[in-house]
């Protein structure tokens, strides 16, 4: 057996969010407001099914249990379903989930669920159509929903829904949202929007911090639930008159990166210690032989003995954020 991946500050990685792709169809004012460019990276670029099979293999071998399979969006692959069976031949890999704006959800989400698909978060920002549209720059909202009524005739127990938190957008909705998962088996994530690249005058406009919902649901009687070990990021919350569950994912709180288990693997092969982190370090060289995986894992964990104790969000470094679908786990 490989060694649990680890890094000198004691934490264990249970988890691993792999980007199949850049590309994105929607151009969400937070994310891509003038859509995808290229900036000379081509499908092909992308990491190949193989190399998505030797990368979460190794990664499963030095304890790793869960893939979040993200993008871009990773359904526009004309592989993914493919790709999804790729990954869940390793029975290491207790769950597979991908992090998806819904577009493709009702057409394939059966697919998906029976090449082994066991979990979905989907990107929806507003409950009003017409606002929905506005932010996603795609008349979609009602194929969405459609979409994840689909997944649960699949046979999902459980839909995760992210919504960008934004003030004057969306902030005043709570009771809107909570409305809509009363009777339904909903985890609704609200993520804090994130300073990226070049969005600084729209975080300084929308910002809000996910403290103004928690306190909402503190004084309503919501309960904060313990988190598992390979749990994403969110704070989640429970009520016993509620079917669905509240998500709070606040990276600019103090010791958000305390119980970091979670390793990043771009869509061109790079490795990256922090979502919020610059550079990164190539694998893909060690992705073109199954013999080279005692190799390819030795750099992963040699990689983890450089990663910091936090991010520097506070200090305006927004890394990699280009892509808020990175975050939402």
């Amino acid at each position: 057996m490989v060694p649990q991946f680890t890094d000198n500050f004691d934490r264990s990685f249970y988890y691993l969010r792999l980007s199949i792709t850049d590309v994105c169809n929607f151009r969400c004012t937070y994310c891509l407001p003038d859509g995808y460019k290229p900036q000379g990276v081509t499908n092909k670029s992308f990491l190949s099914l193989d190399e998505i099979r030797r990368v979460t293999r190794a990664f499963a071998a030095a304890g790793t249990e869960k893939v979040r399979l993200t993008g871009g969006e990773p359904s526009l692959r004309r592989d993914f379903t493919d790709i999804i069976a790729a990954v869940r031949e390793n029975s290491a890999i207790r769950q597979l989930a991908v992090t998806t704006n819904g577009y493709r959800l009702a057409r394939d989400v059966a697919s998906w669920r029976e090449a082994g698909l066991t979990a979905l978060n989907v990107s929806i920002d507003s409950l009003d159509a017409r606002q929905f549209h506005a932010i996603t720059g795609q008349d979609k909202f009602h194929q969405v929903m459609a979409g994840i009524d689909a997944a649960f005739d699949a046979g999902f127990s459980k839909v995760k829904v992210n919504t960008v938190l934004m003030r004057d957008v969306n902030h005043h909705s709570l009771q809107t949202f909570l409305d809509w998962i009363r009777n339904r088996p909903i985890q609704l994530r609200f993520i804090e929007l994130m300073e990226t690249g070049e969005g600084g005058d729209l975080f300084r406009k929308h910002h809000i911090s996910g403290e103004f919902i928690r306190d909402q649901l503190l004084q309503q009687g919501w309960i904060r639930q313990i988190r598992g070990r390979s749990d994403g990021p969110a704070q989640v919350f429970c009520h016993p008159d509620y079917e669905g569950e509240i998500g709070l994912i606040m990276p600019y709180e103090k010791n958000f990166c305390a119980s970091c288990n979670r390793l990043r693997v771009s869509a061109v092969g790079k490795l990256h210690l922090c979502l919020f982190g610059d550079g990164g370090v190539s694998l893909r060289d060690l992705l073109q032989s199954d013999e080279q995986q005692d190799e390819l894992q030795a750099r992963i964990a040699a990689s983890l003995r450089t990663k910091k104790q936090t991010h520097f969000l506070h200090q305006g470094n927004t890394g990699i954020t280009q892509n808020l679908s990175f975050i939402g786990g």
